[in-house]
């Protein structure tokens, strides 16, 4: 049964990043298992972080864990659908963000899924949240929405 949350739409969104479904992401119903729509945020996330923000993720000194996800589904998808992962930035804190995400087929306007993805930035080291870095910020803040979407 579809989530009863009003469906996004494309336009509501700052970034998009195109994933491709595998023959594994489907389940014994024909479609895309709801674990998996996890995976693909986390990848779109961290694919954003690192090509704009400048995260490397192997040695950077600050980084990225996730604390809290959810998602609202509104019609399946299924291998071998072409996604494009939709970003936004819903709340961007000083040493947290929480992002909006949603999963459409190519080129459709409506979304299939959506959720949100939060992450608190620690140090590697000491695993204690600190300040979002410098540059992820910048790259952040041109992901953020207005609180009317």
């Amino acid at each position: 049964m579809p989530s009863e949350r009003p469906a996004v739409s494309r336009k509501q969104f700052r970034h998009f990043v195109p994933l491709e479904t595998r023959w594994m992401d489907n389940d014994v119903y024909g479609h895309v298992n709801n674990v998996t729509y996890y995976s693909f945020f986390d990848s779109a996330v961290n694919r954003y972080l690192i090509e704009a923000g400048g995260l490397d993720i192997h040695h950077s000194p600050i980084v990225a864990f996730v604390v809290r996800s959810e998602c609202d589904y509104f019609s399946p998808i299924a291998y071998p659908d072409s996604i494009e992962i939709g970003l936004r930035v819903n709340h961007l804190g000083n040493r947290s963000v929480t992002y909006g995400v949603a999963v459409f087929c190519a080129g459709a306007e409506k979304a299939s899924a959506y959720g949100q993805f939060v992450h608190v930035f620690v140090a590697r080291a000491s695993q204690q949240a600190v300040a979002i870095p410098t540059q992820i910020r910048a790259a952040l803040e041109k992901l953020e929405v207005d609180h009317e979407h």
